[in-house]
């Protein structure tokens, strides 16, 4: 089996004047022979993962495969640091991401063409197995070819969401925002919530939030949130402030 490590827990906020933020999740799986990451963050990840990496023992040469849940900026734009992987993204979204015109804010349309022309990479099918032991679930809505991926993992059973279902507050609403198409994302959402309940040991990665399940019907937070930003802020007598971005109401209950 995979062993699971989160190295960057997803954020679900946006700024109010400087565009998306794009703090997205990035997981690693480790086992099978494999090493893989599963989506890789934006530009402002590329430091910091490797670090991450490097922590770990792990070279860029030594990622085996990248899982790609879809083609947006905020979860593609580290592939390319990885050029032994087998890099594995959703048929249809490919195709949906080369059709769209140079320009579209949400595709990053160099990387979206390195994908489409390079030869490591596997055009996966809903109900695809890309790599040993993961699946991929059709989740569109947020894009029009939108992948999850259920893996099985040493702690159990995950789903790895992407931006199918971005947050606590998606999942638990069935509501979602930034999407293509909001017939599609609530189904796509209604899909997964069945996927948890019919397993309870289900683990959801959601593309930017904690880890989330269901009990009873209800969402359960695995961990809290955690965000934060350095400031160069006037009058303050520091160099710099550090900005807690979560600040959590009373009932905002954690569970193991």
């Amino acid at each position: 089996m995979y062993e699971l490590s989160i190295l960057f827990q997803g954020f679900p906020g946006r700024s109010t004047c400087h565009g998306g933020l794009g703090w997205s999740t990035v997981a690693l799986l480790q086992g099978h022979g494999e090493t893989v990451l599963v989506d890789t963050g934006g530009y402002g990840y590329r430091t910091p993962l490797l670090a991450q990496l490097e922590e770990r023992g792990i070279r860029r040469s030594d990622v085996t495969g990248v899982v790609l849940t879809h083609c947006h900026w905020d979860h593609i734009c580290n592939f390319a640091l990885f050029p032994n992987a087998r890099v594995v993204v959703p048929r249809p979204d490919l195709e949906w991401a080369v059709a769209q015109p140079i320009g579209t804010w949400e595709l990053p349309e160099f990387h979206v063409e390195k994908l489409a022309a390079a030869d490591h990479v596997l055009r996966v099918e809903d109900g695809g197995e890309p790599l040993p032991q993961v699946h991929a679930v059709a989740t569109p809505g947020h894009t029009p070819g939108h992948f999850a991926y259920h893996v099985d993992t040493s702690s159990g059973p995950v789903l790895f969401a992407g931006d199918a279902v971005k947050n606590e507050y998606e999942l638990r609403t069935g509501d979602t925002d930034m999407t293509l198409d909001a017939a599609e994302s609530r189904r796509s959402i209604a899909k997964v919530r069945e996927m948890l309940r019919s397993d309870p040991t289900l683990v959801l990665v959601p593309g930017h939030d904690r880890l989330l399940s269901l009990r009873d019907d209800e969402v359960v937070a695995h961990s809290q949130l955690q965000a934060a930003v350095r400031a160069w802020l006037p009058g303050t007598a520091e160099p710099t402030t550090t900005v807690d971005l979560c600040n959590r109401p009373a009932n905002d209950e954690v569970h193991p």
